[in-house]
């Protein structure tokens, strides 16, 4: 989480309005979109962590359920993901924005450091059609890695040449 929080830090000090404004690699969003939905991620790490540590205490069969019903919806999930990210970059850029991840990744570091084994290990079943890094079932520990993963790939997409940063 450390090496993502310096690298947002980077991204945001080097990029200019004009390479924000610009096209992603394979997305319909802006640079700037995109930015703000990377740490969007971390944010969703924060709110699936007490979903899971409930769903890991109670019988498989409910989380599969839910999941499920989580998986019926994917259509609107995904037109609400999009919409969610114009908006969220209208709102949290620049330093908005790291001081956000700031905050979020200092939060999931003192809640990671407080958990035990027993804990990480609670799993539950995801709508794997929501998100390519959603396995059908996921511990705490991968939740926890979730952000990151997320992070890393959308990192990728992004357009900001070093000449227009």
């Amino acid at each position: 989480m450390e090496r993502v929080r310096l690298d947002l830090h980077q991204l945001i000090e080097q990029a200019t309005a004009v390479g924000l404004r610009r096209a992603t690699d394979g997305t319909r969003w802006t640079n700037g979109q995109m930015l703000w939905h990377m740490v969007f991620g971390y944010l969703i790490v924060r709110r699936l962590l007490p979903g899971v540590r409930l769903f890991g205490r109670l019988p498989d069969a409910y989380s599969r359920r839910f999941a499920a019903a989580l998986n019926a919806g994917t259509r609107p999930f995904h037109v609400i993901n999009y919409l969610g990210g114009c908006g969220g970059a209208l709102v949290f850029r620049g330093a908005r924005l790291t001081r956000l991840l700031d905050r979020t990744v200092n939060q999931l570091h003192r809640r990671l450091d407080a958990e035990s084994d027993e804990s990480l290990g609670r799993q539950m079943h995801f709508p794997v059609r929501w998100d390519p890094f959603f396995a059908d079932r996921m511990t705490v520990a991968d939740v926890y890695h979730y952000g990151t993963q997320h992070y890393d790939f959308h990192r990728t997409q992004l357009t900001l040449e070093p000449s227009n940063r």
